[in-house]
């Protein structure tokens, strides 16, 4: 059992002092939820929930970033080419198709 557990209202952690979720939970929470991305992320939105009703002076941005930003996965720089995606013939728009007349 871990000792980085949160002392409400101040949402700090019981073990080490930092804000809640401290570094050390935020590795055994991953850890915990390898696997179920999700239902790490409804946990920690029922946190982000109280922590908003106990730290009404807080911003919201830096609620949700302390509480879920550190979950969310980066895209990479460059998404992968789908073939054909983005071609001028896959295209409806631009002008006339071929094999029609226009009237």
């Amino acid at each position: 059992m871990t000792n980085h557990v949160p002392v409400r209202p101040r949402w700090t952690c019981a073990g080490c002092g930092a804000d809640w979720p401290c570094p050390m939970r935020r590795a055994e929470l991953a850890a915990e939820y390898a696997g179920a991305p999700v239902s790490l992320a409804l946990y920690l939105g029922g946190c982000l929930v109280a922590a908003s009703r106990d730290l009404p002076l807080t911003r919201a941005g830096k609620l949700d970033y302390r509480f879920l930003g550190w979950t969310r996965v980066r895209p990479c720089a460059t998404p992968p080419r789908v073939s054909g995606a983005g071609s001028p013939r896959g295209s409806s728009a631009g002008g006339p198709r071929p094999g029609r007349h226009r009237r």
